[in-house]
């Protein structure tokens, strides 16, 4: 690592964790468990404190809910250790994909690559 990823890494928070919280990870962190998007997830030893350090972009929706319970203390046990029951009708988590090409779009979006002309739509023109 030069010295320049070492200097960002100091400053910025979203492209991984920064150098303060690698320290505070290294002195005070259990680690808990990981999710299947490689992120990682922490407690302090009192469990008072729980945090996570991203597999890449720092992007919140990336969090799955089951393990955002566990940060929030909504339950004391993380998802590794006793997974949450899932309903037949429940799809997989998916992180937010907005502003990405995966993005929804509608029919007749001009963010299509080929939108579909509207026959229930006809634009105003002035006289």
């Amino acid at each position: 690592m030069g010295i320049f990823n070492t200097l960002v890494r100091a400053v910025t928070w979203w492209n991984g964790q920064t150098l303060n919280t690698q320290f505070f990870t290294w002195r005070k962190g259990v680690k808990v468990g990981q999710d299947t998007s490689g992120n990682t997830y922490y407690r302090t030893s009192d469990d008072q404190r729980r945090w996570v350090i991203f597999n890449g972009d720092s992007e919140a929706s990336r969090v799955s809910p089951d393990w955002h319970g566990w940060l929030h203390h909504t339950w004391d046990e993380p998802p590794n250790v006793q997974p949450l029951a899932r309903k037949s009708w429940e799809k997989p988590h998916q992180e937010n994909l907005t502003g990405t090409a995966a993005a929804y779009a509608p029919n007749g979006s001009i963010r299509r690559a080929n939108p579909q002309a509207r026959s229930d739509y006809e634009a105003w023109q002035p006289e």
